[in-house]
């Protein structure tokens, strides 16, 4: 089965993809590799969750903001190249925490872009991860997450 029609055996559509807040585009293709922008916790126009993973925003939360953000990254990926049926496996994954100085679970907030990614492409899904903290990102977000694939 493909991406697509797992997608819509889970029960999931793909967001719009947000346009880009400044000067650069929601992805950059160069052979077979796709890099997908940031992406932040954005669903329907809004922000998920603001503030920081340990401090206002729960770790369940940032889960949540991940899982958003792999989706808003799959919508950037499927409008480059069309089908999402397309992508070979997903090779690496960032995520991005803004967390108070004493919250040290970064891998679990960003399981929830990686588990979403293995949901939907199995072990094509399976690939290698950074999940960095940090002091802030853009509009005050609590989680930033980037892609690349192989097409």
């Amino acid at each position: 089965m493909g991406a697509e029609a797992t997608l819509a055996e889970l029960g999931i559509t793909l967001p719009e993809v947000v346009p880009p807040l400044a000067a650069y585009q929601p992805t950059a293709r160069t052979g077979s590799l796709v890099f997908t922008s940031g992406q932040l916790p954005a669903r329907d126009g809004e922000m998920l969750a603001i503030g920081k993973v340990g401090g206002e925003v729960t770790e369940e939360q940032g889960y949540e903001c991940a899982r958003q953000c792999a989706l808003n990254a799959l919508a950037a990926v499927k409008a480059e190249i069309g089908s999402l049926d397309e992508i070979k496996r997903v090779v690496k994954v960032v995520v991005f925490v803004a967390s108070t100085p004493d919250f040290t679970g970064q891998p679990k907030v960003a399981n929830g872009a990686s588990e979403l990614l293995g949901e939907v492409f199995g072990d094509a899904g399976k690939h290698a991860r950074s999940a960095v903290g940090v002091a802030v990102l853009p509009l005050d977000v609590p989680v930033e997450v980037e892609i690349i694939v192989e097409v």
